[in-house]
């Protein structure tokens, strides 16, 4: 995949929210949502986007496709930069990059019926109407596992993972070549969340389209993605293939994700809690490495010099000291 031109480049991308008090609403501080941010995406790749809570995956996702406008960086997809162009100039990117939200009731009109969800950006973009569009519509129910005499139902008659399908189905209305995933499948059971992510994994065989997929679960993480970046604190701290990061993980954060992990096994030994502490507020992000406040191994270069991102193998990247000469952090 390194050889083909990325679908999909991102360099460094920011993203700062004021932050306003007082009587008269001025400036107090800033939220560092996402702090320089650099990944690409290849044509039919999947890149996992993990990382706790608030540090800052969705808005690179929401960033990525200017639901929110960056402070800074580039986006370029299929070689074309697309970051300062107007909501008329933007428009025709519009089909070509879709997404799938978290909670698939919220992202829905109860007003409308689930066929004219599916069915509304075909209109918007003028690409069908009338019996043609009723007809591709029933095609995209189809392809998601539901019913064509289901399009006359509205989002409250239907499960939540029927909801999510329908989602999807509309993403893929447009012929997207790229498909943000927010979390798909973390508002659904266990058992309707391997359904969804398998018809995802189907979709993208079938075509080629590539997925940046945010997602808390290790393991479904594990299961879709063919690269897997960790965020810390609206930065990437490190990127690799799927396998070589589960096998070998080289930040102090990503081997303190990959331990917390339950094992079902009660008989074997837990692995000592590599963190400790809550995590450092975006309005006032720790100097040097962000993470050196809630990491055994800092050193006091840690705390001065933020640490770039940096090759440590083949398509592995960490940003981390102790991977300078060393080549990883003890895990001991």
């Amino acid at each position: 995949m390194s050889e083909v031109q990325p679908l999909l480049e991102v360099t460094d991308l920011v993203k700062h929210y004021a932050v306003r008090g007082g009587v008269l609403r001025r400036q107090v501080g800033t939220v560092h949502a996402v702090d320089g941010v650099s990944f690409s995406l290849a044509p039919g790749e999947t890149l996992g986007l993990v990382g706790e809570s608030g540090c800052g995956k969705s808005t690179v996702a929401r960033s990525v496709l200017r639901l929110v406008e960056p402070s800074s960086g580039e986006i370029r997809l299929n070689g074309e930069a697309i970051t300062r162009l107007s909501k008329s100039e933007l428009r025709p990117y519009r089909r070509s990059m879709q997404i799938v939200f978290q909670d698939p009731f919220a992202s829905l009109n109860p007003r409308m019926t689930a066929g004219d969800i599916v069915g509304e950006p075909l209109s918007v973009h003028g690409l069908a109407s009338g019996e043609q569009k009723r007809e591709r519509v029933a095609e995209l129910f189809q392809q998601v596992g539901l019913r064509p005499d289901q399009m006359k139902n509205y989002p409250h008659q239907f499960s939540g993972g029927q909801r999510q399908r329908i989602c999807i189905a509309r993403a893929l209305s447009l012929g997207p070549s790229l498909i943000v995933c927010d979390e798909p499948v973390s508002a659904l059971d266990v058992s309707i969340q391997a359904q969804v992510i398998n018809l995802l994994i189907d979709l993208q065989r079938q075509r080629n389209f590539s997925y940046l997929f945010i997602a808390h679960d290790l393991a479904v993480v594990a299961h879709i993605s063919h690269r897997v970046a960790v965020m810390y604190l609206g930065r990437i701290v490190e990127i690799a293939d799927k396998a070589e990061l589960f096998a070998n993980p080289r930040h102090p954060y990503t081997q303190a994700l990959l331990a917390s992990v339950p094992v079902a096994n009660p008989r074997i030994r837990r692995l000592t809690p590599l963190v400790e502490g809550d995590v450092p507020s975006p309005i006032n992000p720790p100097s040097g490495c962000a993470f050196h406040t809630r990491c055994r191994y800092a050193m006091d270069r840690c705390k001065l010099e933020r640490p770039p991102l940096v090759d440590a193998g083949a398509r592995h990247q960490v940003a981390c000291w102790l991977n300078e000469g060393t080549g990883r952090a003890n895990s001991a």
